[in-house]
This record gives C-alpha cells, sequence and structure tokens, in this order.
C-alpha cells in the first residue's frame, strides 16, 4: 500500500525546487516512467498527504508540480471515477463559502487553502482554460502568467459538483465518516526549521506503514442499544417449535455484493462518448440497461454529451434515449438532437426514433429544416451532393409511413427537390410529392426499406 524509500526519493526528486524552470509536461513524462501503473495509487496517497501537510510542501512551485501530477496520474480514465477527483473539488471550494465543518476539515489534515495562483492552475487543469498549452510552460512561467490573471467567476464548479454527487452517491455512508488520525499543530508562533532531510523522514515514517498513516481515519464507533429481553410471569418466553419443517431460512442473494454492473456501465458510457464500442461492448452496456431501467440515469449522460455519443456510437445513443422518454429532460435531449450538426448518424438515430415512438412534430420539423438548411448553405459540391440524397432517402421514409404531414412543410421539401433536380433521389421525392398533391396514394403502398448508408 506504501511507497518505498526508493520510491519515496524519486518522487520527491521530482517535487524538488530545482525543476522550477522544467516544462511541467517533462515532469508528468518523468513521473510516468519512473512509476508504473500498480503504483499510481501510492503515489497519489503520497502526494495528497504532502499537499495536507503545508509544512512538508510549503513551496508555491512544489504544490504546482504535486497538483498537476496528481491530476494526470490517471490520464485516458473519466475525470469523475478517479480516485482523487473529489481531492480537486475540495481545493476550489471558496473559503468564503466554507461551513464551520468545513474550516476543521481543512485544519484536520484536509487540503490546505490554496493560493490564488495555485487556485486559478487547478481551474485551468479541469478545463476552465486552455490547460493543454500550459502543461508545456515550467512552473516558474505558469506561477508568472497567473499571477494577474482574473480568478475564474460564476458557478464554474456546478457540472463537476454534480457528477461527483451522483458517482459518489452509490458509495455507503460509513464511508464518509471519520477524521484523519495526522492532525496539524495549529500554533503557528512556534517557527521551527525543517531541513529537506527532515521533511523526508517525516514523510517516509507517514507512509511507512500498511495501510499508510495518511489513509487511515479515526471513526466513532456505531453504537445500538441492545433490545430488552422479554419477561413473563414465568420467565423467559420462548417460540414454541413443534414441527421444524414448517420453517424455511430466508437468505438474501444480493447481500454483500458490490454494484459493479453499474460502474461498468459508467465506465463503458464514458469510453463511448469518445470512441467507437466494439460489438461486444455495445451488447453488455445494453444488456446492463434493459436490467436496470433506472441505470440510465446514472451513467453520466447529459444533454450536451448526447452529440459525441451519436456520432461515435448511433445504436446506444438509440437504446439510452428511448429508456429516457418518460424523464423530464427528454425535451432538452430531443432539442439537442435536432439542433445538433447534420449527418449519417444523427439521421439515423432521428429516424429510428420516429418509427419506434411518437416524436414531438415540431422537433421532426425542426430537424427537417436544419437538414435542408444544412444541404443549401455546404460549400463542397461532392458533401453537399452525398447529403442532399440521404435527406431526400429520409425525407420519403417519413411520407411513406406517415410520420409527418407532408402538406405543413409541402412549400420548403418542394422547394428543396427543385433546387436540387439534378439528383436523381431529389427527383424522385419531387414525383412523390406530385402523387400525393394530386391525390394519387398508391405511392405509398410501395416498399419504403431503403438504407439511409448512401455513399
Amino acid at each position: 500500500m506504501s511507497l518505498s524509500a526508493q520510491q519515496l526519493t524519486k518522487l520527491l526528486s521530482i517535487l524538488g525546487e530545482e525543476n522550477i524552470d522544467t516544462p511541467l509536461d517533462n515532469l508528468i513524462k518523468q513521473l510516468h516512467l519512473e512509476f508504473s501503473i500498480e503504483n499510481r495509487f501510492k503515489v497519489g496517497l503520497t502526494l495528497v498527504l504532502l499537499l495536507q501537510q503545508v509544512d512538508l510542501l510549503s513551496n508555491h512551485t512544489q504544490r504546482l508540480i504535486a497538483i498537476a501530477m496528481l491530476y494526470h496520474l490517471y490520464n485516458g480514465d473519466s475525470f469523475v471515477s478517479t480516485p482523487f477527483a473529489s481531492v480537486f473539488n475540495q481545493m476550489l471550494k471558496p473559503v468564503d463559502n466554507l461551513s464551520n465543518s468545513d474550516t476543521k476539515a481543512i485544519s484536520s489534515g484536509h487540503i490546505s487553502v490554496l493560493s490564488q495562483c495555485e487556485t486559478k492552475f487547478v481551474a485551468k487543469l479541469l478545463g476552465f482554460g486552455n490547460g493543454n498549452t500550459m502543461m508545456k510552460q515550467s512552473p516558474r512561467q505558469i506561477m508568472d502568467d497567473l499571477y494577474f490573471a482574473p480568478m475564474p467567476i460564476g458557478d464554474f464548479l456546478t457540472n463537476l459538483q454534480l457528477e461527483l454527487v451522483e458517482y459518489h452517491s452509490e458509495f455507503p455512508s460509513i464511508s464518509k465518516c471519520g477524521i484523519p488520525i495526522i492532525l496539524p499543530d495549529v500554533d503557528n508562533s512556534k517557527k521551527i526549521e525543517v531541513t529537506k532531510a527532515d521533511k523526508k523522514i517525516i514523510v517516509e515514517s507517514l507512509i511507512d506503514e500498511d495501510p499508510p498513516l495518511c489513509t487511515q481515519n479515526y471513526c466513532p464507533e456505531f453504537l445500538r442499544l441492545a433490545p430488552p429481553l422479554y419477561y413473563s410471569n414465568s420467565g423467559l418466553n420462548w417460540m414454541p417449535i413443534s414441527e421444524p419443517s414448517q420453517f424455511a431460512v430466508e437468505y438474501d442473494v444480493n447481500m454483500c455484493i458490490s454494484n459493479s454492473a453499474g460502474a461498468e456501465a459508467r465506465r463503458l458510457m464514458g469510453k463511448a462518448f469518445k470512441n467507437v464500442l466494439t460489438l461486444q461492448q455495445q451488447q453488455h452496456l445494453v444488456t446492463e440497461l434493459e436490467k436496470d431501467p433506472k441505470l440510465v440515469y446514472h451513467i453520466g449522460l447529459t444533454p450536451n454529451k448526447l452529440p459525441d455519443l451519436v456520432e461515435n456510437n448511433p445504436l446506444i445513443a438509440i437504446e439510452v434515449l428511448l429508456k429516457l422518454m418518460q424523464s423530464s429532460q427528454i425535451t432538452e435531449y430531443f432539442s439537442v438532437l435536432v439542433n445538433m450538426e447534420m449527418s449519417l448518424h444523427s439521421m439515423e438515430v432521428v429516424n429510428r426514433l420516429t418509427t419506434t415512438v411518437d416524436l414531438p412534430t415540431e422537433f421532426v420539423h425542426l430537424y427537417i429544416s436544419n437538414c435542408i438548411s444544412t444541404c443549401e448553405t455546404i460549400k463542397d459540391r461532392y458533401m453537399q451532393n452525398r447529403l442532399v440524397r440521404l435527406v431526400c432517402v429520409f425525407l420519403q421514409s417519413l411520407i411513406r409511413n406517415k410520420i409527418i404531414n407532408v402538406q405543413e412543410l409541402f412549400i420548403e421539401i418542394q422547394a428543396f427537390c427543385i433546387e436540387f433536380s439534378r439528383i436523381r433521389e431529389a427527383a424522385a421525392l419531387f414525383r412523390l410529392l406530385k402523387q400525393l398533391e394530386s391525390g394519387d396514394v398508391a405511392g405509398l403502398n410501395t416498399s419504403t426499406k431503403k438504407n439511409l448508408d448512401i455513399c
């Protein structure tokens, strides 16, 4: 559970004051070279310990390096699911908004109040600024740049806090109890100079346990009164069991089983926003959603993430939206869907939804208008022709399946067909409109099975 003396020496060398002019990304690369994946959690615990105790890491440069290293320990993972995400949330709590319990927590071994430069640095790391460019700078350059930079304004932590609350909601309440067993000396009147060698000895003694002292909390014992015995005139009463066979042992098969399915579903959904899932991963995620209908509300999907999900995994987007139909946010999801950039995948999602559930008419009309507008404004002739063909096949499908009332969009669709009459699918759509206008509905009975995947 703890770093060895040799590993601690390597970590402290990376945190050394002599690295004040070394770019942060070089220090992060050195961190990943020196410590394997198996040791990341141990490194994180040690960094948190150093940040908690101002006496052990009083230099602003060293604290800035430690914060950057802690943030980049779990590169590639969803930030809220990393072990130290809540540490960053606590770092950015405004001092003026701290409750009495928060103030006591700071003096009881939690992360101490950051300086303004350190707070701005954490905010940029979390995405409130150009964090990637900043990592190419040295700690000295960053401190100079952030010194006069304005403090982030507004509730910029709201989304992060909501995600953290959602992620930690499944943790048992008892895990949030207790105070650290390492307490700082709050008497500031004593001025004791601690050398670099002394600091190393102190840190080594604090982590040289299993588990390390920095991870141990003092938790109050949960006491419950023993129920009183029931007495009668003849003494204790006993339940008479004449026929043992009439009683059966009841056992909760779900007892002591962790909700690993929900964690795996969140992990897959986090990956689905960035990459295309394999067929096996898609099937596994859909199966978990089928097992627990309420799981869809706890896998990290928000309306602003829907476009990424649609573009990377449209089939998953369809399944999730169908399960969110009763959600109070479904209107917001529909609004994001119909206003996102037109593509084959977004059209596939809208087409599947229209044939499965009754979408609000105004959303379908808005999506059609956006598709037509996109085709008219695109400059690339090849892409324009391809998108026009997609839209025409899509509109024919909606008309033949009687999903839209073509009379409400007749003028707009007819003008679209005339503008792109050079394209075969547009001409076919125009003929269909004319058939409907003349009252000939025979065309609606023809086969509508056409794939939207037109190259």
